[in-house]
């Protein structure tokens, strides 16, 4: 019984476990238990009437002192990275918090301290040296749970792991039998769920975090509908690519697509270019033929108010309009025109033309 709770880390001389503080729960070690047996002795035959003598009082002091220690052996310590799971007769009643606390002795009550803190790792479609004590540092794949089908029908062969820590250590212990098992398969469930919403595209790139996030939502929610005391605390991809045997034809239109998307980047470079050029040089076409058109019509508006203005002198005297209108004809269609006059009505030793071209070119030398 005193090894028992010795081995539990209690102590019946009223100090708590690990007496030197160190956290460590292995303290300096207690007094002699039979020095310790033998002053409770002296102390209850000092009480006890009749002095040293007779069976019956060694017998009292003998079930007092296993009635002290049976006691004093329900003092356990919980640690902080631990949770102590109480149990009365192989039943679980409660947890317990770190830090020194108390349980009816054994048979009564046992306890237990899983580490809560820890983080536990589930390799999904994969088994690393850890797993599978490779001596190489290699990895093997494991198909039957990396291949899955995805929404657009085609096949991904994806690696990943999940990370989850306990935090109800009774529920843990108690309500599910298998919790690396349980874990695994809700992980797969979960994966393979999403994996079947998703397109390959996405898989393949920049969807990765959505993956994971909607994958560990629903790993949590199915543990705990079954009351697994397991809080899932990261969901990570390691690889997600084909399978390995249509790899290459995969990467041969992943390269098309890369030249497809250049291309189409190239293409609108190019039109957001020529397109504003475009509409720039149309706009100027436009401005420029609506300056025509009121030049046009502002001239037609000037020469029919000329017109009319001209009308209506040459109905208030026709003669001198109409001389008006002919020299100012003939001034237009000659005005370009080399000149020569010539009187036929001149004198002799007069020359009889007029070099008007000439005169004009001396004039202006």
């Amino acid at each position: 019984m005193v090894d028992d709770f010795k081995s539990r880390g209690g102590s019946p001389w009223g100090s708590p476990p690990g007496g030197g503080g160190n956290g460590s729960g292995r303290g300096p070690r207690p007094p002699d238990i039979e020095e310790i047996i033998k002053k409770i002795q002296k102390t209850i035959n000092d009480i006890l009437p009749g002095g040293n003598s007779g069976g019956a009082k060694s017998i009292v002091v003998g079930i007092v002192i296993v009635a002290i220690i049976w006691v004093a052996s329900g003092l356990y310590r919980v640690l902080p990275d631990e949770q102590g799971v109480v149990l009365r007769f192989g039943k679980f009643v409660k947890t317990t918090q770190p830090g020194l606390n108390y349980h009816i002795p054994f048979p009564i009550e046992t306890v237990q301290t899983p580490k809560v803190t820890k983080v536990n790792r589930m390799d999904i479609g994969f088994r690393s040296e850890r797993d599978s004590g490779f001596t190489s540092g290699g990895v093997a794949d494991v198909p039957e749970e990396s291949l899955m089908l995805t929404g657009d029908e085609n096949i991904v062969n994806i690696d990943f792991s999940v990370f989850w820590v306990i935090k109800d250590a009774g529920n843990f212990l108690f309500k599910i039998q298998d919790p690396q098992g349980t874990v695994k398969a809700a992980a797969e469930t979960a994966m393979r769920e999403v994996i079947a919403k998703s397109q390959l595209q996405p898989i393949l790139t920049e969807g990765r975090a959505i993956i994971e996030a909607e994958t560990e939502e629903i790993i949590q929610s199915i543990l705990d509908e079954y009351n697994s005391g397991i809080q899932i605390t990261q969901v990570q991809t390691q690889k997600a690519d084909p399978p390995d045997q249509v790899i290459d034809a995969f990467r041969d239109v992943q390269a098309a697509r890369a030249d497809m998307e250049r291309s189409k980047n190239e293409a609108e470079a190019y039109a957001n270019d020529v397109i504003p050029r475009a509409r720039g040089e149309a706009q100027k076409i436009l401005q420029a033929a609506e300056a025509y058109k009121k030049e046009v019509v502002a001239k037609a508006e000037g020469e029919a108010s000329r017109f009319i203005a001209i009308y209506t002198e040459y109905a208030k005297a026709k003669e001198v309009t109409q001389e008006r209108m002919y020299l100012e004809t003939m001034e237009k269609v000659l005005a370009d025109i080399d000149k020569v006059i010539i009187d036929k009505n001149s004198g002799s030793g007069v020359v009889p033309y007029l070099p008007l071209p000439e005169l004009t070119k001396k004039r202006s030398n």
